[in-house]
């Protein structure tokens, strides 16, 4: 595989230090801006695998920055956030950022979730999923993209059509954090959501339907304060 180039966008030298020093531990590529600007400015003359974000930046801010890069590209974001910072955290999520993280935090914690962004765009491809695959399996679920079929441990499962691309879309993008706002928009195919409970109403009925647990999802879960991820172990016997 070649070269991991990842772009850290941090204005507070001992954590960017940090974390350019954990990553090429990993033998990433890693460069550092200390501000907006200079984060568009290398994200221009350079290609990167993933960008890690502050949302707090000089110059101009995280949100912005963002915002332009998801303008122009589909690679990773990975935002670092302060705990009072809900609001903007929900906004990132919502304009395209695909994980966060929130200060403090420990170096294996943010490499982790790096692995688990790369992992997603290199190997599952940059839309999620590779282009080719038609069946989608995790341990105890598999997706039949081509047939429209479900099956949890064996059984298959009857979903309407729109659980069904609502699951599709989950599994297709595992460990990512959606906001309601995001998965009215992939799944419904609107960006204006007329009823707030749409989402949570069909996510509900989903997880009657394919978890054990609906109480305690095994699979969507609920990420407080901000919306919903898909969690599996992918089965690597397929």
């Amino acid at each position: 595989m070649e070269d991991i180039r990842v772009l850290i966008a941090e204005d507070d030298r001992e954590i960017s230090d940090l974390l350019k020093k954990y990553l090429e531990r990993e033998l990433y590529r890693a460069d550092v801006a200390v501000n907006g600007e200079e984060a568009l400015r290398l994200f221009d003359n350079n290609s990167y695998n993933l960008v890690i974000l502050d949302l707090m930046m000089p110059k101009i801010d995280g949100i912005e920055v963002c915002r332009r890069l998801r303008n122009q590209t589909n690679v990773p974001i990975l935002m670092l956030t302060a705990k009072d910072q809900e609001s903007e955290k929900i906004l990132g999520l919502g304009i395209g950022a695909d994980d966060y993280i929130t200060k403090p935090f420990s170096m294996g914690e943010v490499v982790a979730r790096v692995k688990a962004l790369l992992r997603r765009f290199l190997i599952l491809g940059s839309e999620g999923i590779a282009q080719e695959k038609t069946m989608i399996r995790y341990k105890g679920i598999s997706v039949d993209l081509k047939k429209y079929a479900v099956h949890v441990g064996g059984e298959e499962i009857a979903l309407t059509a729109k659980e069904f691309e609502l699951l599709k879309f989950f599994v297709s993008h595992p460990e990512q954090v959606f906001t309601k706002t995001q998965l009215f928009r992939h799944v419904w195919d609107s960006h204006y959501i007329e009823d707030d409970n749409t989402v949570m109403v069909h996510i509900r009925k989903l997880r009657k339907k394919i978890e054990a647990d609906p109480s305690n999802p095994q699979w969507i879960q609920t990420v407080w304060g901000i919306g919903y991820k898909f969690t599996g172990d992918p089965d690597v016997s397929s």
